[in-house]
């Protein structure tokens, strides 16, 4: 399952949203996928308890969260959610604010590397300080955009 292929078939594409903290910015994302189907509600649960337990780990490039759990924490089928909030959120301890995040369901370990990987290919910019390119997706207006963007980078590589 392809990213790209993932955010049209669960509709899971949230632009310009408001979240007043980081567990509401959490919920935007894995709220589409329970609608899909492709997790269950306590996916979203796990995502949040790890969040509190293990402290900011989603995070893994200045203002990029990629939200994510274990396969066992229900998961239904690997899928991704793509979030850009309008206002940034801050987690704990962490120094700078998130506004782009991309929830992944991986249904194994195996497509949750692939997974992300992906993801990483299309946020990739060698030429920028962090090493990824969120204001391709933050420019994103509508879903046509996003696919833009994903089909360009993909092409690139």
């Amino acid at each position: 399952m392809n990213f790209k292929q993932s955010l049209i078939e669960n509709n899971s594409i949230n632009l310009q949203a408001d979240a007043a903290n980081w567990r509401e910015a959490i919920k935007l994302g894995t709220d589409m996928l329970i609608a899909s189907g492709a997790v269950e509600q306590s996916y979203h649960d796990a995502i949040i308890r790890s969040v509190e337990k293990l402290g900011a780990y989603i995070v893994i490039a200045p203002n990029f969260a990629m939200p994510h759990a274990r396969p066992e924490d229900g998961v239904n089928r690997t899928a991704f959610a793509l979030v850009t909030l309008k206002e940034p959120v801050f987690f704990d301890g962490e120094d700078e604010p998130v506004d782009v995040m991309v929830t992944l369901a991986g249904s194994s370990s195996d497509q949750h590397m692939e997974g992300l990987m992906e993801v990483t290919q299309v946020l990739e910019d060698d030429d920028s300080e962090t090493g990824v390119d969120l204001d391709k997706l933050r420019a994103c207006r509508s879903q046509e955009d996003v696919y833009e963007v994903i089909d360009a980078a993909l092409v690139e590589a």
